[in-house]
């Protein structure tokens, strides 16, 4: 963060020459520098390259009003928080000002007034663009006043008259003047509390009691959906949805390893978790997305690998105590703690009642050996089944440590060393979940056999 600025009188800032914009311009502008220096505007944000974000620059640059319209746990709320990034990082206001007025345009009487009577000493703040983002999670209790603003009793006892403008008590969408409000969850705004931003969003006047004031509010109104909700429900008053120039449709990352790069940005690890621990998360995750047995009006949530992933590291942390580990590395075992407690994270249909256990169980077993044969292509692993010769077992657990599942694994010849270095396993934890993955991908592949009573697993 640069420091504030030093200015602290309009005359100063006049002094300065110092250009007023408005806030579309102003978003504008630092967007095509943004494209035109090659940086990225969107940083933390995996999947939309080609889809969502150019329809959203386009919309910035237009100037419109958007709402974005997506299923759960589809970046919906991340995205509209990186939108201000695209601010002026410092911005002059009024200092005082109930609605962070510019100083060049006070649009309030009280800040007219202070204006007019000051003249070039009206005093002058510096507001950061993190205060000029503002953002509401729609609930059915919201109101009128919580949005728009109501008259404020307290003033009217100081003895304001009823009918003065200077009564009001302005809600979210003035006190963001020259800034950007976000409204999640739209739909579940009351039809009546939708109708109150309909002036807002157009003509910008607010109707307060049966006031009218013309204020000129400088306001991009973002907003997010469910597109069930929005489309479907009749939840959405048609002339709201109108005032919105841009309806944008989000959707769960496209491709793997954006998949992969989610679950690796948001999820806070307590232990190491080898990559293809995350890929079989991510694999399982889009897995889930695509069966028939989920219901897919709900959507599976990119929550629900990042709780995997969570879950995971806790498992191996745990181990790690528990066991005197060094360095807590996950394994392939660690993966089935997760599936015992995100069952409650996703929704069945109705048909699938009793089944929920054994779908998810083996959708994990499809995307585990999905990444068993993608990464170990081109290794023979023959010699580890042959040491498996029907009196030899490998015993695994989730209380079994690295060190202890290494020096039980039989003689195999350099077929150990070839698994370490697929996935330049370094050290006893990664060698570990490494070989651990080869075996369970020769189970899946039904050329070992696989025994477990939920503490320990044994390969043989």
């Amino acid at each position: 963060m640069t420091e504030r600025p030093a200015i602290a009188t309009l005359a100063e800032l006049r002094a300065s020459g110092h250009v007023q914009k408005a806030l579309r311009e102003e978003i504008r502008d630092n967007l095509l520098a943004a494209l035109a220096a090659g940086e990225n505007p969107w940083p933390g944000l995996h999947g939309f390259g080609r889809t969502v974000l150019p329809q959203l620059e386009r919309a910035l640059i237009a100037g419109h009003d958007v709402v974005l319209l997506g299923e759960r746990g589809q970046g919906k709320t991340r995205l509209l928080r990186t939108l201000e990034g695209l601010l002026d990082e410092w911005t002059p206001v009024i200092a005082g000002a109930e609605l962070g007025e510019h100083p060049y345009e006070p649009i309030t009487a009280e800040s007219r007034r202070r204006a007019a009577e000051l003249g070039g000493d009206l005093p002058v703040a510096w507001r950061h663009r993190s205060e000029r983002y503002a953002e509401k999670l729609a609930t059915p209790d919201t109101s009128v006043a919580d949005l728009i603003g109501d008259v404020d009793p307290i003033r009217v006892a100081e003895g304001r008259r009823l009918g003065d403008p200077e009564t009001i008590h302005f809600g979210l969408i003035p006190r963001s003047h020259r800034g950007i409000v976000a409204i999640n969850e739209l739909p579940d705004l009351a039809e009546r509390i939708q109708v109150s931003m309909l002036n807002v969003m157009e003509e910008r006047d607010i109707q307060i009691r049966g006031y009218v004031l013309r204020l000129p509010l400088d306001v991009l109104v973002m907003a997010s959906a469910n597109p069930e909700d929005y489309t479907n429900r009749g939840r959405i008053i048609t002339p709201l949805k109108d005032r919105f120039g841009a309806e944008i449709r989000t959707h769960y990352p496209l491709e793997l390893t954006d998949e992969v790069a989610v679950i690796r940005q948001e999820a806070h690890l307590v232990a190491e978790i080898p990559d293809v621990l995350l890929e079989i998360l991510a694999r399982y995750t889009r897995a889930l997305r695509e069966s028939p047995a989920i219901n897919q009006r709900s959507g599976v949530s990119a929550r629900f690998a990042i709780a995997g992933a969570e879950t995971v590291a806790a498992a191996a942390l745990h181990r790690a105590v528990v066991r005197g580990e060094t360095e807590p590395v996950a394994r392939l075992v660690d993966l089935e703690t997760a599936v015992d407690v995100l069952g409650g994270k996703i929704e069945f249909e109705a048909g699938e009642e009793g089944r929920e256990e054994a779908i998810l169980s083996h959708l994990l077993r499809t995307a585990t050996a999905d990444a068993a044969r993608a990464h170990f292509r081109g290794i023979d692993l023959g010699p580890l089944v042959d040491a498996l010769d029907g009196r030899t077992t490998i015993v695994t657990g989730e209380q079994v440590t690295a060190a202890e599942f290494l020096d039980g694994l039989p003689e195999a010849g350099e077929v150990y060393d070839e698994i370490a270095e697929r996935f330049t396993a370094d050290s006893d934890g990664r060698r570990a979940s490494a070989v651990e993955l080869a075996l369970e991908g020769l189970y899946l592949a039904r050329r070992i056999a696989k025994d477990s009573d939920g503490s320990e697993t044994i390969y043989g």
